[in-house]
C-alpha cells in the first residue's frame, strides 16, 4: 500500500487549481484570493484547536486533515511552495527549538 503524502496533497491542489471547473471546491477557494483563503485556514485552525481539547480523536483527526488542506490551498494563494517551508523547517533543525526561538527574536 502507497502512503499519502504532503506532496501528493499539493500535486492534487495544484491540478484543481489548473482547472476551470465550478465544481472545485479549491479552484473557488482560489477564485476568492488569499485573504479568503487565510480566512478559511483561520476558521479550520481554531476547529482544530477545539477538537484537540474535546474527547474525540477522529474529530481531532478530521479537523487535522482540514486544516493541513486549507493552509496548503493559503500557500498555493501567496505562491508559496511547500518546498520553500520544508526548507526552513529543515534549517530549523541543527538546533534545539529553544535556540531557534532565541535566534527569531535576535531577527
Amino acid at each position: 500500500m502507497s502512503r499519502f503524502s504532503l506532496q501528493d496533497l499539493v500535486s492534487i491542489i495544484d491540478a484543481r487549481a489548473a482547472s476551470g471547473g465550478a465544481t472545485s471546491y479549491t479552484r473557488k477557494l482560489l477564485d476568492k484570493g488569499p485573504e479568503h483563503c487565510a480566512k478559511k485556514f483561520g476558521e479550520e485552525a481554531v476547529e482544530t484547536v477545539i477538537a484537540a481539547v474535546g474527547a474525540s480523536r477522529d474529530h481531532l483527526i478530521a479537523e487535522s486533515a482540514d486544516v493541513l488542506f486549507h493552509l496548503l490551498v493559503l500557500l498555493k494563494s501567496r505562491g508559496v511552495r511547500l518546498e520553500e517551508v520544508e526548507a526552513t523547517l529543515q534549517s530549523r533543525t541543527g538546533m534545539s527549538g529553544l535556540e531557534e526561538k532565541a535566534a527569531r527574536k535576535r531577527d
